[in-house]
């Protein structure tokens, strides 16, 4: 097949993905500018921050950001690996505790794709692109484009965006977050087909946010980055990496980040200004910093290559490594089917450093992998034992549990993690799974409906929990939180979809936790 012909295919998938977004968009968008109709009053929007607040809630933010990610997680864009998560939660959170949004709600995900971007989307979920960690060179870079993400989100530039939109442009409302979509999802040619798609339904000068958003974002972001303890001058210095990729590549290869986030020499200079007022200098990296970037190496690693080619080869290289390469080694041994030699690795890595959670975690997996099932339980069970309701450490000893026929303990220490710390979508999943293979059927379709909800789908969720409902010797303390969660759901469906599984979705604003 010739590069036009795969490029035209590329292009027509992109197309239809934005197609599909528009659709999905639609009724939601409909839905909460029918409650709450923009008047033309409302086009001449007031100094940012303001106006936003009467015409969307946080609730149709978090419903309309959900469907992005649903459209993401359907695609198979999202990286679940709860290592990388956690980090990436830490972070964010460190940076949100002093951002003063009260009810304002995140959620950091990681995408795989190795262009570099990152991205918020209404509600509070912000995107990571594997590519972009991969690309800055010290955490606070990472901390400065996730303090700019998270600005945008506190200043509620995509609702004045949406705010923006007279009930006639809709369409166009939902095809510029489809292009969201299509700007995490894509890069290169894909990226660009999906920008021309969304160029037919008007709105392409939507897509970026505007100099003035962008300049606030950069000037709250630093503000964030400071009080938080990280280098405010980690903000500029990327976007000095990211201009200089700009002038070393043709047009359509220009990252992804750039197009949605102009980085003009202006720019820089006003944010190396602001930052140095900050009064903040060179912070020091964290240990997770150095240990992530390899797990992302390792994990991005393409189909059909070996991981090893990034470290070298010969045992008596590895004393002159630090701890981040022998720990990207280990994880490569193991992604190439050498668990003995990740075992060894990183049990030394463990004995040596056993306050790092990350050590523990996967040499865990590396016995698992190693078909020391026995081992992987003594292994994880200590680690429980140092960080208690970690989700890395609990996720990965519930997997050995149940690969070792304990999935009744496997549901216990799930269900005790998820009651204080929300599971992801995945991680509902699992518990369910879980629970269903320790015979607690009823329970398992209690989660998979908190799972449908954590995606969006509120009509599958009503389903799981009805199915759940329907379980012999269902006990009246399940039947009454089931029926209790169901009313729940039923509250939050559009008026004309109650009571009617095939009417038309949207999001919930948020899953409790899983038992109530």
């Amino acid at each position: 097949m010739s590069k036009q012909q795969t490029d035209h295919l590329k292009a027509d998938a992109v197309s239809k993905n934005v197609t599909r977004l528009v659709s999905l968009l639609l009724p939601a968008l409909t839905l909460f500018c029918a409650a709450t109709p923009v008047r033309s009053a409302d086009l001449n929007l007031p100094d940012i921050g303001t106006q936003a607040n009467v015409t969307i809630s946080l609730e149709d933010e978090y419903r309309l950001g959900s469907m992005v990610m649903r459209g993401l997680r359907d695609q198979g864009q999202i990286l679940d690996d709860p290592e990388i998560n956690e980090y990436l939660q830490s972070i964010g959170s460190r940076l949100v505790g002093l951002a003063q949004t009260p009810g304002q709600k995140f959620q950091f995900f990681l995408v795989k794709d190795s262009e570099i971007n990152a991205f918020a989307l209404p509600g509070g979920f912000v995107g990571v692109n594997a590519g972009l960690l991969l690309a800055t060179r010290n955490e606070s870079e990472l901390a400065g484009v996730l303090a700019h993400e998270i600005s945008h989100v506190t200043q509620r530039h995509i609702a004045r965006s949406i705010a923006a939109q007279s009930r006639n442009s809709i369409v166009s409302t939902a095809a510029m977050l489809a292009a969201i979509l299509i700007g995490a999802a894509g890069g290169g040619d894909a990226a660009i087909a999906g920008l021309a798609a969304a160029q037919s339904v008007a709105l392409n000068n939507q897509m970026s946010f505007s100099r003035a958003n962008e300049t606030e974002a950069d000037n709250v972001g630093i503000s964030l980055m400071a009080r938080a303890g990280y280098d405010p001058n980690g903000m500029w210095q990327f976007f000095e990496v990211l201009q200089r990729q700009n002038g070393t590549v043709n047009e359509a290869d220009i990252p992804a980040i750039l197009r949605s986030h102009p980085v003009t020499v202006e720019r820089i200079a006003e944010t190396r200004s602001r930052a140095a007022g900050s009064g903040m200098h060179s912070v020091a990296d964290s240990t997770s910093y150095g240990l992530m970037r390899e797990r992302m190496r390792v994990l991005m690693t393409p189909a059909g290559e070996s991981a090893l080619q990034y470290y070298p080869a010969r045992i008596q290289d590895e004393a002159h490594m630090d701890i981040a390469r022998l720990y990207g080694k280990a994880l490569a041994d193991m992604s190439s089917n050498n668990a003995a030699d990740a075992v060894r690795i990183l049990t030394s890595l463990q004995s040596h450093n056993a306050t790092v959670m990350q050590f523990h975690s996967a040499l865990g997996q590396a016995q698992m992998a190693n078909n020391d099932d026995k081992a992987a339980i003594a292994t994880l069970a200590h680690a429980r034992d140092l960080f208690p309701r970690n989700v890395p450490i609990t996720v990965r000893y519930a997997e050995v549990l149940m690969r070792a026929g304990n999935p009744k303990l496997a549901h216990q220490v799930l269900l005790d993690l998820f009651n204080n710390v929300a599971p992801t979508p995945d991680q509902a999943k699992l518990i369910a799974v879980a629970a269903n293979a320790a015979g607690e059927v009823a329970e398992a379709y209690y989660y998979m409906a908190e799972y449908q909800l954590m995606s969006g789908d509120l009509s599958l969720a009503m389903s799981q929990l009805q199915m759940a409902l329907a379980v012999p010797n269902v006990t009246p303390i399940q039947r009454s939180r089931f029926e209790a969660r169901l009313e729940e759901i039923q509250r939050a469906m559009p008026r004309k979809g109650r009571g009617s599984l095939a009417d038309e979705q949207t999001g919930s604003g948020g899953p409790a936790r899983l038992i109530q």
